[in-house]
């Protein structure tokens, strides 16, 4: 089955600004489930001045104690994979990010978007797509699936929060 998540947000600052903040915006005192992000690979396409990074989270493992008694989601901490593609001379920046813990019972994929605004180019429109599908746990996928929406749509709106947060103190 699986579900999804979406949003579409507008920040009213530049693109650079906007980019800027979210590279930098976890670890984070406003955010405790993120407790390191670190750039394994970074490099910058000399033909097209793409640069390129991937990244790696590692997060507090927020599935409640009741589920944890299957033993395979007990665990201290969930890792995600985030690939990032920057072009400055287009502005904009894609992402994928996909979950590295419980692959076998599970898939996490989330497609990301910055770029200029169409509606004025001093603003940053910015674009996400989540599904998340669980397998093999029988009557507990559904559960799961739920949780993991409800969870994710709380974090879409944190890290709304958490970006507004940088921007405001950043650009003033």
């Amino acid at each position: 089955m699986g579900v999804t998540v979406e949003v579409h947000r507008v920040y009213r600052y530049p693109f650079e600004q906007v980019v800027a903040s979210y590279l930098r915006k976890y670890p984070s005192p406003m955010e405790k489930h993120v407790k390191a992000v670190e750039t394994v690979e970074e490099k910058t396409d000399l033909s097209t001045g793409i640069i390129y990074r991937r990244r790696i989270a590692t997060c507090q493992n927020v599935i409640p104690e009741i589920l944890r008694k299957v033993s395979v989601l007990k665990v201290p901490d969930i890792y995600l994979e985030e690939e990032s593609w920057l072009n400055m001379q287009k502005r904009n920046m894609a992402m994928k990010t996909h979950c590295l813990t419980w692959t076998q019972y599970a898939s996490l994929s989330e497609e990301s978007v910055f770029r200029e605004s169409l509606e004025n180019p001093n603003w940053t429109d910015f674009t996400q797509k989540g599904r998340i599908s669980v397998t093999g746990a029988g009557l507990l996928n559904c559960v799961l699936e739920a949780f993991a929406q409800s969870f994710l749509k709380q974090g879409v709106k944190k890290g709304i929060k958490i970006m507004e947060t940088l921007l405001q103190e950043q650009c003033g």
